[in-house]
């Protein structure tokens, strides 16, 4: 018997290859495990500043006289179901947290933060879009936001 070794692969290219891929899994795995992270640790801060929302990619200060706050109202979602969030457009959706944008099933462009559909505050804006954000007390939060703005 007689061997005839194969020649090598050109050997940058399949290299580069690799650390390319290995280099975006570990980004995805990064994204992922903020986005986990984010599940328990997104936040509302009311503050004379504006309404601060924070948590992941999505978050951001939305000055108070940008929100429609004589409109605003608490909803359960499961008794609203034009304003469910129907489509994803630019956000995250993993196991009962929803954050970023949708679009709600009346078409309605909305930011939303939820994990609890039962108890969450909806404010529009001046800007095109409303929120959607879940609250523990929703209550006191809409109080927290009108007294920031000199309303309560």
């Amino acid at each position: 018997m007689q061997t005839f070794p194969i020649p090598p692969a050109g050997g940058r290219g399949i290299l580069w290859f690799i650390i390319i891929i290995i280099v975006i899994l570990i980004g995805v795995t990064l994204m992922l495990g903020w986005a986990a992270w984010s599940t328990r640790h997104s936040r509302a801060e009311v503050s004379p500043d504006g309404l601060k929302l924070v948590g992941d990619l999505w978050g951001r200060t939305i000055p108070l006289d940008r929100l429609q706050l004589d409109d605003a109202r608490i909803i359960d979602l499961r008794g609203e179901p034009d304003l469910v969030p129907r489509r994803r457009t630019a956000g995250t959706a993993l196991g009962g947290y929803s954050s970023g944008w949708f679009r709600l099933r009346n078409g309605e462009k909305s930011l939303l933060y939820l994990t609890d559909r039962r108890r969450v505050v909806y404010i529009p804006t001046r800007d095109g879009y409303s929120l959607l954000l879940s609250q523990s007390d929703p209550r006191r939060f809409l109080e927290a936001l009108q007294d920031a703005t000199g309303g309560g």
